[in-house]
């Protein structure tokens, strides 16, 4: 999935000087590396609901291009004795409140299993984002642009993310039982309801 998102990346994007004007940022203690378009700003959360109820302190890393913007978001549950189901589920609703979900499919990136999702706004405007649950951090990266704007940026930023390959979020049990049971997929599937998945 990773591989054909990447393929339309590179045809969206053209030219030397888009490709110039990105980098990226690893950090390290978090787990993982992102490519933004240019410095991030870094917001310190002391109070970030995870889940109804309960909030824990969170990064936000953000920076802004050519009309949208570009944000990761890790919220620290390492006390909350947290599942993944609810988490995901608050994550997505947050990101939804007041536009249209147009797509929403499982996602991976290595061995870290979450969701991947559109949200068209009322102005015009769109989000693409997604969320995993991993080491009992909630990660979130969204990209929004303006009605009109540049879809070539939202893509390039959603795929650059990377996790630690040594990181997981399913047992070795889960991802046997997951790629067994779909056919019809020569790579790995991100989960049962991956678009390109058939149930046996």
């Amino acid at each position: 999935m990773r591989f054909i998102a990447f393929v339309l990346a590179a045809l969206f994007i053209s030219g030397p000087a888009a490709a110039q004007q990105w980098k990226e940022y690893a950090y390290i203690v978090e787990g993982f590396a992102v490519s933004f378009p240019n410095e991030p700003q870094v917001e310190d959360v002391e109070m970030y609901q995870i889940i109804p109820g309960k909030n824990v302190p969170a990064h936000i890393y953000s920076s802004s291009f050519n009309g949208g913007t570009f944000k990761v978001t890790v919220a620290d549950a390492r006390d909350g004795n947290l599942q993944e189901g609810p988490v995901l589920d608050n994550a997505v609703n947050k990101l939804t409140q007041g536009g249209t979900k147009k797509i929403d499919f499982p996602h991976r990136i290595y061995r870290i299993y979450g969701r991947q999702f559109s949200v068209e706004r009322p102005n015009g405007g769109l989000t693409t984002a997604a969320v995993f649950f991993a080491n009992e951090r909630l990660y979130v990266i969204e990209s929004t642009r303006p009605r009109g704007g540049n879809d070539s940026d939202l893509i390039k930023f959603q795929q650059s993310l990377v996790f630690d390959r040594n990181v997981a979020n399913r047992s070795r049990q889960q991802m046997e039982a997951i790629r067994a049971s779909c056919v019809g997929i020569n790579a790995n599937p991100a989960g049962l309801d991956d678009p390109r998945c058939t149930r046996k």
